[in-house]
């Protein structure tokens, strides 16, 4: 499924530290592991549509792209592209690329009584080792088949996501994500900066600024277009940080947690 390459690719963890603080004590440097127990990722949606004669629109965060259920690549939004083939009457394989290189194999299906769509996405990460993620889509309307508005009731993760985070000059952070092999450094002066990594598309940028001596805001933008904005908070006693997020012009937030390893 498309729209699961596009938050692979856009969602991306973001930490920030204090400038005035010593680096022992700078809250948000370290290693942590995503909580996806604690997370809540149950608000987004995604929409199907067929617009004309063998034709499908998915459109979810804010962004959107046309594609066929023949084999064929597609185009999506953030640079990668996205074939889709019919397996049965109800069920549809995705093969997702960036650089033309495959970077998630999907598998929906829908459930006999139509109300339900579970995606079961495969790959490799590139550090080397194997993925298998599952999300359950419940439908809000349309039918019958495919078509339709989905809200996600269960998202899953087979392996949960490192970051490590160091201090960048005196006001800024590096971050590496452990498992995905992306890395960018960012002051909080607002500015893009790259972000860059095997699986990350060109023209990925992020842009930090300082809320309080625990948080700040981010902006993620392709091409100079903003998808997502958020906010990261380190708790009172330091053992986790909590992100919340949405796609922009949407009201759907969602949040992550993130444990201290």
């Amino acid at each position: 499924m498309t729209w699961l390459r596009v938050r692979t690719a856009v969602l991306l963890a973001v930490l920030a530290a204090a400038v005035s603080l010593v680096a022992a004590d700078l809250p948000f440097v370290g290693q942590w592991k995503i909580n996806v127990a604690k997370s809540n990722y149950g608000e987004f949606t995604i929409t199907y549509a067929a617009v004309g004669p063998g034709e499908m629109q998915w459109t979810a965060d804010g962004m959107t792209m046309k594609f066929k259920i023949d084999g064929k690549d597609y185009p999506d939004p953030v640079g990668g592209t996205a074939a889709w083939k019919q397996i049965d009457a109800s069920s549809w394989e995705t093969v997702n690329k960036l650089k033309a290189k495959v970077v998630s194999t999907d598998v929906s299906r829908l459930s006999a009584d139509g109300k339900t769509l579970t995606v079961v996405s495969k790959g490799t990460r590139p550090n080397g080792k194997a993925f298998e993620d599952e999300y359950v889509l419940a439908r809000v309307s349309g039918g019958p088949g495919l078509p339709g508005k989905w809200k996600a009731s269960k998202v899953s993760y087979s392996a949960p996501s490192l970051v490590d985070f160091a201090a960048y000059e005196t006001d800024g952070l590096t971050r590496r994500n452990v498992d995905m092999g992306s890395t960018w450094s960012a002051k909080f002066d607002g500015k893009d900066n790259p972000v860059t990594g095997p699986n990350v598309p060109d023209g990925f940028t992020i842009a930090l600024k300082k809320t309080g001596p625990s948080s700040f805001d981010y902006v993620e933008k392709h091409n100079g277009k903003e998808l997502y904005k958020g906010t990261y908070t380190v708790s009172a006693d330091g053992k986790t940080i909590t992100v919340v997020e949405a796609a922009v012009g949407t009201n759907e937030k969602m949040t992550s947690v993130y444990d201290r390893q």
